[in-house]
């Protein structure tokens, strides 16, 4: 995918880039291919993948959800800033909160932060597991994931975030309903349901992907998130 298409694929879902929202990404694809030299960021670094697979893909959960109203959002082990930056770029306003557990991706999270000259953005150096037993607890209005864990894991580490009436958003590749199904228990008992599964084909290479929302409906027990690595041993069941 192209600057060109990845401009008009977004402009066909009524996601119109100024010159300066096109520069933005264009300085995060640089700061990101120099980064990644020194550390291990991302496997995909070819011009046309990472704005498809990285840029444009974050982005998708925007086709889904409303982000043009004011709104606090966290993004649960984003890596290289998938997806809350490129959300962020296309979405001033909203606020964002990054939890990585990484430091070293923590500042070059900051870095490039200051290089699109972003604000209202916080980028915190946390084990999810610590983080969701934080005053962070029960906050932001969305919740969001790519790629992090299975959904059984995932959903204890971002549901104790999500206020009531907020939402966790899922993103998922290829495996999404054998995982809603697993961790069905899992989501009962953290106090949300699920809203909607909207699944698409990521233009081009055409790969399944899987935006699965869930509603608060209730506060999340305050035992969980449980401490750091029992979630990943053994999922709630």
């Amino acid at each position: 995918m192209n600057e060109q298409q990845f401009k008009d694929g977004l402009k066909e879902k009524g996601i119109i880039l100024t010159e300066k929202q096109l520069d933005q990404f264009r300085i995060y694809y640089k700061e990101l291919v120099e980064w990644n030299e020194k550390m291990n960021l991302t496997a995909i670094t070819e011009q046309p993948a990472v704005y498809l697979k990285h840029f444009y893909d974050s982005i998708t959960a925007a086709f889904y959800l409303d982000f043009t109203k004011k709104m606090k959002v966290c993004d649960v082990g984003a890596g290289a800033g998938f997806p809350s930056i490129p959300l962020k770029i296309c979405f001033p306003h909203i606020e964002v909160t990054i939890v990585d557990s990484l430091n070293k991706r923590i500042q070059f999270l900051q870095h490039l932060s200051s290089e699109l000259g972003l604000t209202k953005v916080e980028f915190i150096h946390s084990r999810a597991e610590d983080f969701g037993q934080s005053n962070h607890r029960e906050s932001y209005d969305v919740v969001t994931a790519r790629a992090v864990a299975r959904l059984s894991v995932l959903a204890e580490l971002c549901v104790p975030l999500v206020k009531k009436g907020g939402v966790f958003a899922a993103m998922k590749a290829a495996s999404a309903s054998n995982e809603l199904e697993d961790a069905e228990m899992a989501l009962q008992k953290l106090g949300v349901k699920l809203e909607k599964v909207f699944s698409f084909l990521l233009p081009i290479e055409e790969s399944e992907r899987y935006i699965q929302i869930f509603k608060k409906f209730k506060e999340t027990p305050k035992k969980y998130p449980r401490k750091a690595g029992v979630p990943n041993k053994s999922p709630i069941a």
